[in-house]
């Protein structure tokens, strides 16, 4: 695999081998020794899936400590804008964001630090999202950004502002300036 780090430092996309002949590919998701070497000691506890249709975009989402969560997270079919927002207090990225689409063909994972808001937006007619997550969902430790916050600033390849599929949730979610968060950068 091809362990790539972003501008911001700890956020990483990685690039799997694909092997492919007549009956289709081959390739291995996740190695953890391979995984230490380049991005340190996580310990996974739980995967999740979704499928969403063109349009929706899901986030930021993040959880509070002692329950913030790192996430890996992978395309298996379709095509997403994927996103995630420093929220460590005293980084010299605080407040910025990295994106990287992942999709079905290119096969990159995405792979998102506690201390980050995350969220994607499927850019496909459908797409189903994959990802590990180092800690459960916590609902009363579960918070969120608005998507559109000028002071972030994030391009979702939107063509449409009014075709955005947005959870109520998300729609209510405050701006960086108003959010709760417990992060310290390191």
């Amino acid at each position: 695999m091809n362990y790539i780090e972003t501008e911001i430092p700890g956020v990483w996309i990685i690039e799997p081998k694909v092997f492919t002949d007549a009956r289709g590919y081959f390739m291995e998701a996740f190695k953890q020794a391979e995984f230490e070497q380049h991005i340190g000691k996580i310990q996974f506890v739980q995967d999740n899936e979704s499928c969403s249709s063109k349009g929706v975009l899901r986030g930021l989402h993040y959880q509070l400590a002692p329950y913030s969560q790192s996430k890996l997270v992978r395309v298996i079919t379709g095509r997403v804008l994927d996103v995630a927002v420093d929220l460590r207090a005293g980084s010299p990225t605080f407040g910025k964001y990295v994106s990287v689409e992942l999709s079905a063909e290119n096969k990159r994972q995405f792979f998102i630090p506690q201390g980050f808001a995350h969220g994607f937006h499927v850019l496909s007619e459908e797409a189903v999202f994959t990802y590990k997550v180092d800690n459960p969902y916590m609902p009363s430790h579960e918070r969120g950004l608005r998507f559109d916050d000028p002071a972030i600033g994030i391009d979702w390849q939107i063509a449409d502002i009014n075709a955005v599929n947005l959870s109520e949730k998300d729609t209510k979610a405050p701006l960086l300036s108003e959010a709760e968060y417990n992060f310290t950068y390191k």
